[in-house]
């Protein structure tokens, strides 16, 4: 079953976020996961506005082997003080 990786927030630091968005995204790869939407053309009905992507996994196994994985981690450093955001890991329904 589906497993949805659902991001949102503000990027602070552009260019320390396209550093950690160069790198991420083949890591996402990697673990089955595919890039959906990224947020330009998102339509807010209510509340403060954000950057959003969404990428869907296999399963939310893979999803947690994506986020859980050891080469995640130096990535994941690289969007320390890019961003500010919240990150959802969501099963289909």
């Amino acid at each position: 079953m589906p497993a949805y990786l659902i991001v949102a927030g503000s990027i602070s630091d552009p260019h320390k976020w396209a550093t950690y968005r160069a790198a991420v995204l083949p890591l996402i790869q990697r673990f089955g996961g595919t890039h959906l939407t990224v947020g330009g053309g998102a339509e807010l009905l209510e509340g403060a506005k954000s950057t959003i992507a969404m990428f869907q996994f296999p399963s939310m196994r893979e999803l947690h082997a994506f986020w859980e994985s050891p080469e995640y981690a130096p990535i994941k450093e690289l969007r320390r003080g890019a961003a500010e955001l919240n990150i959802w890991a969501l099963p289909s329904a």
